[in-house]
């Protein structure tokens, strides 16, 4: 999908679907968490969004739900405050919208001469889907630019999300993924984003490691040299999502299970492998 920049070069929202359905299918759950946290969806919107989330990849549920969690807070600490705002605050938030494609739609509309009726509303039904999708597009606009333009601890939290390895891996144009299985019970699953040079491991219903044990991840270069560390993953760590960069390198991530505080090169067999190229 394309991007698009406001006069500033901030990075507006993607282009959306005309329906939600549509949008978790392509994997857009994140990009819709302000939309839901400011109720601008209908009841079986909402009530889609939440079926996804709970079956969602728990990196991407966490994501989902901590940018609802700061919307609200941010909108919520905006609307308690005891000073008076900015006295440019509506104009701040105004210039950092999109345009709303349903305003533009219909203040042509009410400039059109009678004659031209039966047209726009041939014109109105053919555009019915596409207009949806603006409206989606436009209302996420406004919470970006609201939680922009309102200041205080929540923006800053909202920005630091954006910013997140784990986020910008996740949210790429160019992610994809792969589940492989794991020696003894469970999955990895690994996202992958050559744009971000990163990767996301996810460990779904893995043992823990035997006592006095870790698993340990390795790139394994394309040149065949000797695999490098990637972090250690005890049983508190099986349950978080690992992210791990500078794989343009690599033909492929394996986990193997290593002594407590790991070794310098795997002296096992993987217990998991996911190739990185397509």
């Amino acid at each position: 999908m394309n991007e698009s920049h406001d006069p500033n070069g901030r990075r507006l929202p993607r282009a959306f679907a005309a329906d939600i359905s549509t949008d978790l299918t392509a994997g857009r759950a994140v990009e819709l968490a302000e939309v839901y946290a400011l109720d601008a969806v209908s009841d079986a919107e909402r009530s889609a969004i939440e079926e996804y989330v709970k079956t969602a990849p728990e990196a991407e549920r966490e994501s989902f739900n901590e940018r609802v969690r700061q919307a609200r807070e941010t909108l919520a600490v905006a609307f308690t405050a005891e000073e008076e705002p900015p006295a440019d605050l509506f104009g701040r938030i105004v210039a950092q919208l999109p345009v709303n494609p349903a305003a533009e739609h219909y203040e042509a509309q009410a400039a059109q001469p009678p004659a031209a009726d039966d047209l726009a509303a041939a014109r109105e039904r053919r555009d019915v889907r596409r207009r949806a999708s603006g409206m989606r597009n436009w209302l996420i606009g406004v919470a970006a630019a609201a939680v922009i333009a309102l200041g205080g601890v929540g923006v800053g939290a909202y920005m630091a999300n954006q910013n997140d390895p784990l986020t910008q891996v996740l949210q790429a144009q160019d992610v994809r993924q792969a589940t492989v299985d794991v020696s003894g019970g469970g999955t990895a699953t690994v996202s992958i984003s050559p744009s971000k040079d990163a990767l996301v491991v996810r460990m779904k219903d893995v043992p823990a490691p035997p006592p006095g044990k870790v698993y340990q991840m390795w790139l394994i270069p394309k040149d065949g040299s000797t695999p490098v560390s990637q972090g250690l993953m005890d049983a508190e760590a099986l349950s978080k999502p690992a992210v791990v960069k500078g794989i343009s390198s690599a033909a492929s991530l394996g986990i193997t299970v290593e002594p407590a505080g790991g070794s310098s090169a795997p002296t096992s067999a993987t217990v998991a492998a996911a190739p990185l190229s397509t």
